[in-house]
């Protein structure tokens, strides 16, 4: 057996360097690697790109302050990442870093994204998707310094446009349970883009509340198999308000 258990998430995350992209699963509150994320605010890393599923920062507006205050994200992926009220947002420090400039956020459709995710663990460079056809999306790449228009192509007289895989250096995720082999099983909604990411990222490190023994988890319900994590943190179940405003 091996035992992908490390002691602490400070330990797990001291080798992310500045400039890494990290996936951040989360379906607004739901899925949230929080003890990961402070880790990684209290190592004191820079420029870091958030390639996100939908809403995981909002859903945890102390942890979003932190990463913005301590300067570590650079840019930002999401389907859903500012507030909807104009209000909230003018009051909002991530918000206004992206509308300054300070941070790039670049917006995809939720399904677009998650097919990123899964292009990049099945190996495949990219993908095509009607999504977006006609739209700013189809426009261009939302890289400031080089737009380009991206490339589309016509399937049996519907035109689709071309999404590139999205591949990771690291996914922290966040599992219900786990065993000691990296095998995950998310609660509910909390399994939202964990499973996908984790199988995108070069080095998965997962956060689990209830640490299991091999062979307790019922195979067929296994979310994450092992083979896809790396290293493994115990962390105390968080309880929070579920509210977006």
């Amino acid at each position: 057996m091996i035992d992908k258990v490390w002691k602490s998430a400070e330990e797990a995350v001291a080798d992310v360097p500045d400039g890494a992209t990290i996936a951040i699963p989360g379906f607004f509150v739901a899925g949230v690697p929080r003890t990961l994320l402070r880790a990684l605010v209290a190592k004191g890393v820079k420029d870091i790109t958030m390639a996100c599923g939908c809403g995981p920062l909002i859903g945890d507006p102390e942890l979003l302050d932190l990463l913005v205050k301590n300067k570590v994200m650079r840019k930002v992926i999401d389907s859903y990442s500012l507030y909807r009220s104009a209000s909230k947002g003018a009051q909002d420090p991530f918000e206004q870093a992206v509308r300054s400039g300070e941070i790039e956020l670049e917006v995809y459709p939720m399904g677009t994204l998650a097919e990123k995710y899964r292009a990049a663990a099945a190996g495949i460079a990219a993908v095509y998707t009607p999504t977006g056809i006609g739209s700013v999306v189809q426009e261009t790449t939302v890289d400031s310094k080089n737009p380009v228009k991206k490339e589309s192509r016509v399937f049996d007289g519907k035109e689709y446009v071309m999404e590139l895989a999205l591949k990771p250096d690291f996914a922290f995720v966040h599992a219900g349970t786990g065993d000691r082999e990296g095998n995950l099983q998310y609660r509910r909604t909390a399994r939202n883009f964990n499973s996908v990411m984790a199988a995108a990222a070069k080095i998965t490190i997962a956060e689990v509340e209830n640490l299991v023994e091999p062979g307790d988890i019922v195979p067929e319900f296994v979310h994450t198999p092992g083979v896809y994590v790396q290293r493994m943190v115990v962390v105390p179940r968080v309880t929070y308000a579920i509210t977006i405003d």
